[in-house]
């Protein structure tokens, strides 16, 4: 191409990336052996010379919920910033999650991506610090590792479902029913436990409030509201583990004839997009993820790249009141004749 253009190696090179004076006369024979020639770049090559393929992977634990949105917009929003891409992959498919998960991964790592950002409940400890001794430059969400404490970026889990607790307990609740998601997720274990934890400190007995294992999906969260009332059919107020189970509990409970929030109140939590357009509106607690993951994503840029820019760590953690929540009914409501979830109703 240089030759065609009649311009030396160094010269064509400083028009195709841009970088570099060149005359304005020498950029167009090069831009017009370009059109001739059809030439395109080899990312590739341009890795091997510059050891960096220019891209970040991204492993998600599913492409499925507006919780992982957020996520994929932070990366991308912070990757064209600074003139980076993303590859993403997900551990969900049809075989093991976990299987998947790993696979997963062990493609991003043959892609030879410049860095790694993880976010997925499936994978354990030990599978990530694995990770590491490959490539060491990772950024992990929604936990902490013990030694890798700078590139682990989260919320205080505990100290939000320890806010979903207050919340309801302002409003005069003392009955009530928790909906958790996997108990692989250590995330979900620290919000369960923050709920169960202040309702001791409200001599609430942790033991007498039902909790059950569901799936983060709305296909859970109609399950397993009715099984939480087969338990404790005095349940007043309902903490879901995210806003999918959330969902799912208010079709369970339209779908009984029990009114939320006059005779139920329930709480969500992350704060997704849908949370607000939901009937009733779902109170839920808001969980910043979107400034979690860009902040990771700025420092693994400046790991990778070594561009610099302002991290912040700390991510304060809110209530997003809407209409699901009100003061605790008055009377007891009268007792269902069937509480099992009807297996003839559409599937989310």
């Amino acid at each position: 191409m240089a030759k065609l253009a009649g311009v030396g190696v160094g010269t064509a090179s400083r028009v195709i990336s841009g970088r570099g004076s060149v005359s304005t006369e020498a950029a167009e024979r090069v831009r017009a052996a370009i059109r001739e020639l059809e030439f395109r770049p080899s990312s590739i090559a341009r890795s091997l010379s510059g050891q960096s393929l220019g891209a970040i992977g991204l492993f998600v634990q599913t492409l499925r919920g507006d919780f992982y949105r957020s996520i994929l917009e932070a990366v991308d929003d912070e990757l064209r910033a600074v003139h980076r891409h993303m590859v993403v992959v997900s551990g969900s498919n049809h075989g093991s999650d976990y299987d998947e998960s790993i696979r997963a991964l062990d493609f991003l790592m043959q892609r030879d991506c410049d860095g790694i950002v993880i976010i997925g409940h499936q994978l354990h400890d030990a599978d990530i610090l694995r990770l590491r001794d490959r490539n060491p430059r990772l950024a992990i969400l929604n936990r902490r590792l013990e030694g890798m404490e700078d590139a682990c970026f989260s919320v205080d889990h505990h100290r939000a479902g320890a806010l979903a607790a207050r919340t309801l307990l302002d409003h005069g609740h003392r009955r009530f029913g928790v909906m958790g998601g996997p108990s692989s997720a250590p995330d979900n274990t620290d919000r369960v436990q923050g709920f169960l934890d202040t309702l001791a400190a409200e001599d609430i007995d942790a033991a007498s409030v039902p909790v059950i294992e569901s799936n983060f999906a709305k296909d859970g969260g109609l399950r397993t509201m009715g099984q939480l009332l087969q338990r404790d059919p005095s349940i007043t107020g309902v903490f879901c583990g995210n806003d999918d189970m959330a969902v799912g509990a208010l079709t369970w409970l339209r779908d009984h004839d029990i009114s939320v929030p006059r005779d139920m109140s329930v709480i969500g939590y992350d704060d997704v997009y849908t949370s607000a357009h939901t009937f009733p509106a779902l109170t839920s607690i808001h969980i910043p993820m979107y400034e979690v993951a860009a902040n990771a994503v700025r420092w693994l840029i400046e790991q990778c790249y070594g561009v610099s820019q302002p991290i912040e760590r700390q991510f304060p953690v809110t209530v997003s009141m809407r209409d699901s929540v009100a003061m605790a009914p008055a009377q007891p409501r009268k007792p269902l004749r069937d509480t099992r979830y009807s297996a003839s109703r559409p599937k989310l």
